[in-house]
């Protein structure tokens, strides 16, 4: 399989991110919503594209020092082979490139594929948003990476990042970790 490259979301790239967004959401952004965010002066969007196919997207807000995952998603057969990591670290240098400090996320209480990886990265629920989703009134936790600063959280996504730049994104395909 193709090599997988992370790269700033286009505008025509929008019609497919959407696609994956309702495989993967049943509270799902419209089009004009991703455009819109693509003008955004504090937003940072990107895609995982494998070979012209975009298997995956995040999005995220950089405002002064701190940053917020907006949204996030990976197209059902495109899962297990860490793109979502990937997209996931991606974000996450940017956020520290840009001197954020703190960096947060809202994640259903029920997804805890997400949970187990962004515990991963070093973030810790803080508190929950009671009935968020309207799709089904499911509480919402809220997850904090407090300080990108601190040497602990730096030593742990290093050594994070250096343990997924050893595995292959795409090769391999029959061998999801």
């Amino acid at each position: 399989m193709s090599r997988l490259v992370i790269r700033p979301m286009r505008r025509e790239d929008v019609p497919t991110v959407c696609a994956v967004d309702r495989l993967c959401f049943t509270c799902h952004w419209s089009e004009y919503t991703f455009l819109a965010e693509l003008t955004n002066t504090v937003g940072y969007y990107r895609v995982a594209d494998v070979e012209g196919k975009i298997a995956g997207y995040i999005g995220s807000h950089l405002i002064l020092d701190e940053a917020h995952i907006t949204t996030f998603g990976v197209h059902p057969h495109a899962r297990r082979y860490h793109i979502g990591e990937r997209l996931l670290v991606d974000v996450l240098e940017e956020a520290v490139r840009s001197g954020c400090r703190r960096i947060t996320l809202e994640v259903r209480e029920s997804n805890v594929g997400a949970q187990a990886l962004y515990r991963k990265y070093g973030f810790s629920p803080i508190s929950r948003r009671k009935r968020y989703y309207p799709d089904n009134n499911e509480d919402a936790l809220v997850m904090w990476i407090e300080d990108t600063t601190r040497l602990g959280w730096r030593t742990l996504f290093d050594e994070r990042r250096a343990a997924l730049n050893g595995k292959r994104a795409t090769d391999d395909a029959d061998q999801p970790d």
